[in-house]
């Protein structure tokens, strides 16, 4: 029967490893009392050797993670104890290139032909980084949930001491909580590495939209900032101070009256990000210190978190607050 005939044995375990091949299974065999190794191929360009009849544990331990070497040494010397399928995932380093690598075959003497143990390796660097993606991922979420718990409580403690009644509570309230969930919104990676989070200028043009999209407050809000990205946990702590100050003006400046204007600008240094939030045409507020524009709230955010500091100008004809922060601090 000639060889090219596809049913001659031959024929068909040449096509059972052309089939392993493209499935990304390598195969190996140890020989246990000698710890030579012998590998096919697609093994060798696994784990970035050239091709040798033979190679030893050594010769690949130069190849795992200082961190997985120890650990995979032993698992492979308990294989003998170990009854039915093993396996185990461990690390390798090709040049700067960080591999993951499952060895799988059968413990105890069932593996075992002719002193010989016998295997697969598989490349699982794919499922690895998904994995460990999947770890951050659900750790930024347990970080985020309980930043937000514990603003939420502090917001509750804050809002508590500032109100005379369970309504205005709540309402006020339910206002602070809704501006954190306006920055979330705009909250998302930025192509060209202008930040992790949000463009500043949005997010400022977001959290002010409620009261400049209606009525008598049509128009009246301009937003002309620098052109920056800022990161998430600054857009957590600008939708309060934005929130704060939108809600001050809204009852005692301009705001408050059909023919005031808000205009939010800033600058920016190397080092240095300032916003100033400037009221005109509202009604005659006079000088009240730090009371309401400067209050706790806004003064702890800012120093607490943006290393930064708010001061207010108080006249007849309006306000105008100034607020610096960190840049560096800005972009986290």
């Amino acid at each position: 029967m000639p060889f090219s005939d596809e049913s001659h044995p031959l024929w068909q375990v040449k096509n059972l490893k052309r089939a392993l091949h493209a499935a990304g299974v390598a195969l190996w065999s140890w020989r246990v009392e000698t710890d030579a190794f012998t590998m096919d191929e697609q093994a060798f360009e696994l784990w970035g050797l050239p091709a040798a009849s033979k190679v030893t544990f050594e010769d690949l331990s130069s190849r795992i993670h200082p961190a997985d070497r120890d650990r995979v040494r032993s698992a492979f010397t308990a294989t003998r104890a170990l009854v039915g399928a093993y396996e185990i995932d461990f690390r390798i380093l090709v040049d700067e290139e960080i591999r993951w690598i499952s060895a799988r075959g059968l413990g105890n003497d069932e593996g075992l032909h002719d002193g010989q143990m016998s295997g697969v390796f598989l490349d699982v660097t794919g499922r690895k980084q998904a994995e460990e993606g999947h770890e951050l991922l659900a750790g930024e979420m347990s970080h985020r949930v309980k930043n937000l718990l514990a603003m939420a409580a502090g917001l509750t403690s804050l809002t508590s001491r500032s109100t005379h009644s369970v309504e205005e509570m709540a309402g006020e309230l339910i206002q602070r909580l809704t501006a954190l969930g306006r920055a979330h919104d705009v909250v998302r990676p930025l192509a060209g590495h202008q930040g992790r989070a949000a463009l500043l200028g949005d997010l400022i043009s977001v959290l002010l939209a409620p009261y400049d999209d209606s009525g008598a407050f049509s128009g009246r809000i301009r937003v002309a900032v620098p052109r920056m990205g800022i990161g998430e946990q600054s857009a957590t702590t600008l939708a309060l101070v934005v929130h704060e100050l939108a809600t001050n003006s809204l009852k005692y400046g301009a705001l408050s009256a059909t023919s005031g204007m808000l205009d939010v600008s800033g600058d920016s240094t190397e080092d240095e990000v300032r916003i100033v939030w400037t009221e005109r045409g509202g009604p005659s507020v006079g000088a009240k210190g730090d009371e309401g524009y400067g209050s706790e709230l806004l003064k702890r955010s800012l120093a607490g978190q943006l290393a930064g500091s708010i001061t207010t100008d108080w006249s007849d004809d309006g306000i105008i607050v100034t607020i610096t922060m960190d840049a560096a601090k800005l972009a986290r």
